[in-house]
């Protein structure tokens, strides 16, 4: 078989440029002897063609296509998000045109049926990952890190992309919510991030250091009301760090109970509990990127009819 696979995003270090660089590797590594993959998003001469996330789907493609749709928040949503332009509807007619579809829980994959209207048996649920080289630091590699981003010696971790509020992150009510330790966000950032009271930001930073920043946590705090997957959990909880997080059928779905779960509303209940969350962490889930790329290549086998 020969895969066309939309590479683009694996340059963006946040969730879905996770999804697509970690996947991608693992295909490389469980491809057969007859398969190939190649990276692209003109796939004329493919047998298959994956798009890893919305914005490559392609609304008449030239091969069977299969689409990673990681949410459907916009769809949920729409006075918060805003997007209801003929891009915005071109994107989703070719998400419904494909011959199959991915997404990362059974959560979204419901979600998925009741908004767009596709049917379940062209849905396929492959759970995500933390990247390989992410796992437990030990005290020289934490206290580099702290002295490198001038962290505290207590604090709790909040990681995501901060480059435009995300209303469902609810990071701005987090920053303003009473806490007993100090919170350290980690993301890329625009001003709006800096204006945040009361907290630390690094930045985007490399993987060695954001395993050790993890390590060194507290525990993670995840306040979303609504997510795809909510691949920090998986990442903290591989650095030994325990996660605090909202009380969500997403998050029930993907941590079990590895996780410890506040309301959803209760902001100040969540980082306290958090400030009490001791190490060390359960283990994550035992699915792996490999797992996931030998699940995906049955999808395109699938979606080619072979």
């Amino acid at each position: 078989m020969r895969l066309i696979f939309d590479s683009r995003p694996a340059r963006d270090p946040r969730g879905i440029g996770r999804y697509a660089s970690c996947l991608l590797t693992a295909l490389y590594e469980t491809a057969g002897p007859e398969d190939e993959v190649l990276q692209g998003q003109r796939p004329r001469r493919g047998d298959v063609y994956h798009a890893p996330w919305i914005d490559g789907a392609l609304l008449r493609p030239p091969c069977p296509q299969v689409v990673t749709l990681h949410d459907v928040v916009p769809l949920k949503r729409r006075s918060e998000y805003l997007r209801t332009g003929i891009r915005f509807r071109m994107r989703y007619l070719a998400v419904q045109r494909s011959a199959r579809l991915i997404v990362p829980t059974a959560v979204v994959a419901e979600e998925v049926v009741e908004h767009l209207d596709i049917a379940p048996e062209r849905i396929v649920v492959i759970h995500e990952a933390p990247a390989p080289g992410l796992g437990v630091r030990g005290p020289q590699a934490i206290a580099a890190a702290r002295e490198r981003y001038a962290l505290p010696d207590e604090y709790l971790l909040w990681v995501g992309g901060l480059e435009t509020p995300d209303p469902r992150k609810r990071i701005a009510a987090l920053a303003r919510t009473p806490r007993e330790l100090p919170l350290v966000l980690v993301g890329a950032t625009k001003p709006w991030a800096h204006e945040l009271p009361g907290v630390t930001l690094t930045g985007r930073v490399p993987d060695e250091d954001l395993a050790a920043i993890y390590s060194g946590a507290r525990a993670l705090v995840f306040p979303s009301d609504d997510e795809g997957f909510g691949l920090p959990t998986v990442e903290a909880l591989a650095c030994g760090t325990p996660v605090v997080a909202s009380d969500i059928p997403v998050l029930r779905e993907v941590l079990g109970d590895r996780a410890t779960f506040v309301d959803a509303n209760d902001l100040e209940g969540l980082l306290t509990a958090a400030a009490a969350a001791t190490r060390p962490a359960p283990a994550p889930p035992a699915w792996t990127w490999a797992d996931a790329a030998r699940a995906t290549w049955r999808v395109y086998s699938d979606a080619g009819g072979n």
